[in-house]
Parts: structure tokens; C-alpha cells; sequence
């Protein structure tokens, strides 16, 4: 099919970012410099996080998995992107396909997941302040990151494997610009309506109820924050939870709209806007949001700063 080799009946194409769009290769650097930012700021992040002992605590520990998430997340989509863009081999394998879906849906499954538990460490730091210690203990937090792994990568499995093996029997040409398993599943000449439903279900249990809980922390958050007396720690809660918050919508938005809507008929140019926003460019966001607001990460930058200089 391509190439002209036995091996290539498998492979399949990849049209690339917005092939429509007349300036596509300034696209592309854009989206290249984007990565390159998004890299940078999550490795920055996570260097500051681990190297200052002042930040070993749950809630930076979670925001390193979460900036270790989106660091990888980034890696996993970009380069093949812009590798097939500037050679003009558009191709990808199946092996390739399915493991690209399968560590970009690992890490998403496990960004819901972590994001969760940010908004529950936020909600026991600010309501019950005095047990947070004891429940938000190292043993405990360092369960939790391996809980969400280990669930990541097993809902990714399930959901690799299965939508993998359907049918193709037309054209293997992917309108998008990587292997995603609302993408694929249009390509199969099978019925998939069960395999739908499934996807629906899992979404309800890995996004709708993640973000119900994270909604219903931070109103319990803010009923907590408006009865406090000190206008500080007033201050400080809602600046870090807004934080939270803001990274929460740009995530769960979008992905809300591709999974729970994918049966749905959305046009290939709603598929690749959605992706490019929810997993290219927030995750350059995430560390601007994050450290400009937090006084700790800032402080920790600035010595790291000393500590250059000095060298």
C-alpha cells in the first residue's frame, strides 16, 4: 500500500495537523515551539520540586507526577508528528499506532486520576487541617501515584488492545495527526456500537466522576475558606485552588467533549483542535500556572538561580 513492501498492508496514515491549512509548515514550528516549552517548564518543574527538600510534600509531589505526566504525554504526540510532516512519510505502523494510543491514553487516564488527587489533598489541607499529617502521610501519597499508574496503564491496555483488533476494511488514512481510539474506531467496517458504549462508561468513571469529586472538594473548599477569619490563609487557599481549578477546565473540557460525544459526528478539524488544546498546549500552561502563582516554587527557583550563579 505504501512503499510497496509486505509489511506496509498494516500500516497506516497519518494526514497531519490541519493538511487543509495553506501555512501548515508555520503551524507546525509553532507546535514545535510549544513542545519545546511544554518540555522545558514540566523538566524545570519537576528539577525544582525534587532538588529543593522544602517542596516534599503531597501536593508538590503530585504536581511532579503531574508535570512528569504531561512532559511524557507531549514527547508521545509531537515528535512523530513532526517527524512525518518535515520527511513527508506520513506513515505509522500498527505497532506504532498501538503504542502510541496506549501510553497517550495511560497518561491521560492516569492526569485524571492524579488531578483528583491534588483537588483531595487541597480539600483535607484546607478543611481538616489538623488530621492532614496523618491522612496525607508519605506512605499514603506515595500510594496513591502508584494507584494511578497502575490504573492508567491498565484502563490504557484494555482500551488499546481491544479497538486495535477491529476490522479495517477501507481506507487506513487517520484523520488527525496521531493514533486516537475515537479516530481509529471510524475506520473499522465492523459494528463498534458495543465497544462505544464501553468507551461512554469508562469516560463516566474516569472523567464525569473525577470531575464531580474535584467540583464538590473545592465547594467544600470555599465554604471552608469564606468562614476563615485570617484574610492570608484566605488568600493563599483560594490562590492556590484557583490554580488547580484552572488546570482542571483546561483539562476535563475537552476531553469531556471527545469521549462522552465521539459517537457523535465530529469533523476531523473539531478532533485536532480539541487534541492540539488539551494535550499540547496545556501542558505548557500547567507550569506557568502553577509557578507564578506559588510563592514556594518561586523561592525555589531563585535559589536554583543562586546556586548557577554562583557555579
Amino acid at each position: 500500500m505504501v512503499g510497496g513492501n509486505a509489511s506496509s498492508v498494516t500500516d497506516f496514515i497519518l494526514v497531519g495537523l490541519f493538511p487543509e491549512f495553506q501555512h501548515s509548515i508555520v503551524l507546525n514550528f509553532v507546535v514545535i515551539f510549544i513542545y519545546i516549552l511544554a518540555f522545558l517548564g514540566n523538566l524545570l518543574l519537576i528539577v525544582l520540586i525534587w532538588g529543593d527538600s522544602r517542596l516534599h510534600t503531597p501536593m508538590y509531589i503530585l504536581l511532579s507526577q503531574l508535570s512528569l505526566i504531561d512532559l511524557t504525554l507531549t514527547s508521545t504526540i509531537v515528535p512523530k508528528t513532526a517527524s512525518n510532516f518535515f520527511t513527508g512519510k506520513r506513515t505509522i505502523s500498527w505497532i506504532g499506532c498501538g503504542t502510541q494510543s496506549f501510553f497517550f491514553l495511560m497518561l491521560g487516564m492516569s492526569e485524571c486520576l492524579i488531578l483528583t488527587l491534588m483537588a483531595y489533598d487541597r480539600y483535607v489541607a484546607v478543611c481538616i487541617p489538623l488530621r492532614y499529617p496523618t491522612i496525607m502521610s508519605p506512605r499514603f501519597c506515595l500510594h496513591m501515584v502508584a494507584g494511578c499508574w497502575i490504573g492508567g496503564s491498565i484502563g490504557s491496555f484494555i482500551h488499546t488492545v481491544y479497538p486495535m483488533h477491529f476490522p479495517i476494511c477501507g481506507s487506513r488514512e487517520i484523520h488527525h495527526f496521531f493514533c486516537e481510539v475515537p479516530v481509529l474506531i471510524k475506520l473499522s467496517c465492523e459494528d463498534t456500537s458495543v465497544y462505544q458504549l464501553v468507551v461512554v462508561v469508562t469516560s463516566i468513571v474516569l472523567l464525569v466522576m473525577p470531575f464531580s469529586l474535584i467540583i464538590a472538594s473545592y465547594t467544600l473548599i470555599f465554604l471552608t475558606v469564606l468562614r476563615m477569619n485570617s484574610v492570608k490563609g484566605r488568600k493563599k487557599a483560594l490562590a492556590t485552588c484557583s490554580s488547580h481549578l484552572t488546570v482542571v477546565s483546561l483539562f476535563f473540557g475537552p476531553n469531556i467533549f471527545i469521549y462522552m460525544t465521539f459517537t457523535s459526528s465530529h469533523s476531523p478539524e473539531q478532533d485536532q483542535a480539541l487534541s492540539l488544546f488539551s494535550n499540547i498546549l496545556t501542558p505548557m500552561l500547567n507550569p506557568l500556572i502553577y509557578s507564578l502563582r506559588n510563592k514556594e516554587v518561586v523561592a525555589a527557583l531563585m535559589k536554583l538561580v543562586g546556586r548557577c550563579g554562583v557555579s
